[in-house]
């Protein structure tokens, strides 16, 4: 649809950016801080530990500072589990509280609105020995400690997302480093799916924890949506398009919203008796979560057909879209251009993402990820040149008015990420920040920042309020 005039980004809309607390902060065992599942496990071949990262722990004031200057209405950042429950239940670390509390005073020092999420692919490592997410207790652990954020922050933090990405947990959890399957076990499909109904029932508890215990703040989940198009106008493909939706998005934006199954998905289950197991209370629990809004990551879109032969050996990322035999096969986009690391990208797509969710689920939207991984670099004369980046995001914000214009609710845009940190893959040389560290893989070099090309050009699009996205630089 085209739109003769496009509406204005609304006027208190939350422009800012995101980080991850296991990806950023560094001092993985310092103060205190018990080990996460991310610090035990083998990071990928040739890629920096999480030991510094971009040492946001120590350099938080200074992060903040620019962030500021750059004009930022909200930050949203996460909350390392292990960094207030070292062994994830028991003893709170005061160091840990320490932090946060600093950190999120910080961000208010210059009017800038903390959002946080509670988990960020980061189970303690004590928790992980104890059994994840596949053990029922996990529901109990993962509520003590939503207990513990809104009583020592809840006062300040009025924005809350209960687990990003929930949705990648299930589907590619061994990519990002998270999947602990109990030994022995003979079918690794009823238990992942067991535990992502642990973790939806643990969500929709926190959801209705945090409107008893704050209701003046507002939460909401961050799953990673990506719509699904089929290849071609054939029949079938629109059935393996509609498979893989319910799979990849409904599955857990139905649980989250309407607190029910999507029946695709059941369906599927049931014919792989792959089945989760409900404890008593849990279908009422589901349906009592009443999330205020909905958080989503967005760096593409998918494709597939029907088809059996899937091409074996796994996803190699987050955004891999391999498929599932009898249920549809992922495709190439040939209208697509990609990023260096293979991505596609398609910012008519997040249009149609925004409209599709919106359509399904009448909440207001909050873009929680979004962006660009490239290898910047930075010049001798201190500058790092990125019109790539640039031009990525003025095309996505152009979507978002359009999808504003078609009558869409739009909350914020807080693009991946805020300051280069460490990817879940690629480590260091794959940079998405507005701000450049001045480090290597292995080198840590100075650790200074410095101010990307995309830094002052978003600094001018918060100034216009998204009035102003020419790609020029001055």
């Amino acid at each position: 649809m085209q739109h003769s005039k496009v509406k204005a980004f609304p006027e208190n809309f939350l422009w800012g950016a995101s980080t991850s607390a296991y990806q950023v902060e560094g001092a993985n065992l310092e103060d205190g801080k018990g080990p996460s599942c991310q610090d035990v496990k083998e990071v990928p071949e040739g890629t920096s530990d999480l030991s510094v990262c971009a040492d946001h722990y120590h350099r938080y004031k200074e992060d903040i500072a620019l962030m500021a200057e750059m004009g930022f209405k909200a930050y949203r950042f996460s909350i390392s589990w292990s960094r207030i429950l070292p062994k994830g239940t028991g003893e709170i670390n005061p160091k840990g509280i320490e932090f946060y509390n600093n950190l999120i005073d910080e961000c208010l020092k210059y009017g800038i609105e903390p959002i946080v999420t509670m988990f960020h692919f980061d189970m303690p490592a004590a928790l992980d020995q104890r059994g994840s997410w596949s053990t029922r207790e996990s529901v109990d652990w993962f509520v003590d400690f939503a207990k513990i954020l809104f009583e020592n922050f809840g006062d300040r933090v009025k924005y809350w997302l209960t687990i990003n990405e929930q949705n990648m947990l299930t589907l590619v959890g061994s990519v990002i480093g998270t999947t602990t399957l109990p030994k022995g076990c003979e079918n690794p499909l009823k238990e992942i799916y067991q535990q992502n109904h642990h973790m939806l029932v643990a969500q929709a508890k926190a959801m209705a924890l945090c409107h008893e215990m704050l209701p003046k703040a507002k939460i909401g989940p961050a799953p990673n949506i990506s719509v699904v198009y089929p290849e071609s106008c054939k029949p079938e493909d629109t059935i393996a398009a509609q498979n893989a939706n319910a799979l990849r998005n409904w599955l857990y934006l139905d649980a989250y919203v309407y607190g029910i199954y999507n029946n695709i998905v059941w369906s599927w289950l049931e014919e792989n008796d792959a089945v989760p197991d409900f404890a008593p209370g849990d279908e009422e629990i589901l349906k009592n979560a009443h999330p205020d809004f909905i958080g989503f990551n967005y760096y593409n879109t998918a494709s597939c057909k029907e088809g059996d032969d899937i091409e074996q050996g796994g996803a190699i990322s987050q955004q891999e879209n391999l498929g599932i035999k009898g249920f549809f096969k992922g495709v190439r986009n040939p209208y697509l251009k990609t990023t260096e690391f293979g991505w596609e990208i398609d910012p008519v797509g997040f249009r149609g993402t925004i409209r599709e969710i919106y359509s399904r689920y009448h909440l207001p939207m909050l873009v929680t990820e979004n962006g660009l991984g490239a290898y910047d670099k930075l010049t001798e004369d201190g500058k790092i040149h990125d019109p790539y980046r640039i031009e990525y995001l003025k095309q996505h914000i152009e979507q978002i008015q359009l999808a504003i214009s078609d009558g869409c609710d739009m909350m914020g845009y807080c693009p991946w990420s805020a300051i280069d940190l460490i990817s879940t893959h690629e480590g260091m040389v794959k940079r998405y920040g507005f701000i450049y560290v001045d480090r290597d893989e292995f080198d840590l070099k100075t650790m200074a920042r410095y101010k990307k090309d995309s830094f002052y050009w978003y600094q001018r699009v918060i100034q216009t309020n998204g009035d102003d996205l020419s790609t020029q630089i001055e």
